[in-house]
């Protein structure tokens, strides 16, 4: 009897040895998972965050894609690329590089764009690369961007589009361009033209001097009014006139 109650003491200090060592396996593994190598990952989206939890950055295919994020809270906001997006010490958006491409019924469509926003509002500053049906647009632009947040911008847009289509509807939007839309001010690159092309616009984004060279070489520079029209052109013979 006594030999039989030692046989079971020690199967159960054996099981119990067993827990022990078993445990102290899984919470070193656990304590080192902080750290991992990888050959390669296959993965739909990757959410880099701070301790806190808070959202740094996101890469993500198109499914997975995240909508706008605002002080930590996402928003409705379809996106038909894939890419990464880069968020404040808030959780707020503050820029990203979005990629799309694909045949389509007209042909082709493919584009790139990397953007970086303004505190609590969109783009001021974007590199973008556009290739259409063989007729590309590549550059730099330079944006003024309203000082008013965005959350504010998007409420009052929501309100513009749940105005019946007609002349009302036509004016709320035109309202809404001029206090909240971005304005381009700036560009440098290719024009959809072919023209290599530096265009300076005024606040009302109106171009207003224009430096272009064409694909064959002819260079010139343009000087337009408030409407667009211009009003003076050099060339390079008007230069070398004294």
């Amino acid at each position: 009897m006594k030999l039989h109650l030692g046989q079971r003491f020690i199967t159960v200090y054996a099981g119990v040895l067993t827990l022990v060592f078993a445990g102290t396996v899984l919470m070193g593994a656990t304590s080192t998972t902080s750290s991992a190598s990888f050959d390669q990952i296959t993965v739909h989206r990757i959410n880099l965050v701070e301790p806190d939890g808070t959202l740094r950055m996101v890469i993500s295919d198109h499914a997975k894609f995240p909508g706008l994020f605002l002080h930590g809270k996402e928003y409705p906001h379809p996106r038909p690329q894939a890419g990464m997006l880069f968020y404040n010490d808030e959780g707020t958006e503050q820029g990203g590089l979005v990629f799309a491409g694909a045949k389509n019924k007209g042909g082709y469509s493919s584009g790139l764009s990397l953007t970086f926003d303004r505190y609590n509002q969109d783009q001021q500053l974007q590199l973008i690369g556009l290739d259409e049906n063989n007729k590309t647009y590549a550059g730099l632009e330079v944006n003024d961007v309203p000082h008013t947040p965005i959350l504010q911008s998007m409420a009052e847009l929501e309100k513009v589009e749940a105005t019946p289509k007609g002349s009302q509807r036509t004016q709320a939007e035109a309202q809404w361009q001029k206090q909240y839309g971005i304005t381009r001010r700036y560009f440098a690159g290719k024009s959809g033209s072919g023209n290599s092309v530096v265009m300076l616009r005024d606040a009302n984004g109106k171009p207003r001097l224009a430096l272009t060279v064409t694909p064959a070489g002819k260079a010139s520079i343009d000087f337009l009014d408030a409407n667009g029209k211009v009003q003076r052109t050099l060339t390079a013979t008007d230069a070398a006139k004294p």
